[in-house]
């Protein structure tokens, strides 16, 4: 099994995905249904292993009491 990831690590990985967003909102022509659904999809790929990883802290710093 996985170790959850550190908050630094939690904190870098969502700088860069914001940055990796702010480039292609910027950067974009036009903002069009495909970019959306990118955007979302990216989303989900980097925000769910991110909320999976703070369970299991919680559940690790709660299930000592």
């Amino acid at each position: 099994m996985r170790r959850p990831l550190s908050k630094s690590q939690i904190v870098c990985v969502s700088l860069l995905w914001l940055a990796l967003c702010y480039l292609v909102l910027t950067k974009a022509e036009r903002i069009d249904g495909m970019t959306i659904v990118m955007l979302v999809i990216s989303a989900a790929l980097v925000f769910i292993p991110v909320y999976k990883s703070i369970k299991r802290i919680n559940k690790y710093l709660f299930s000592e009491f």
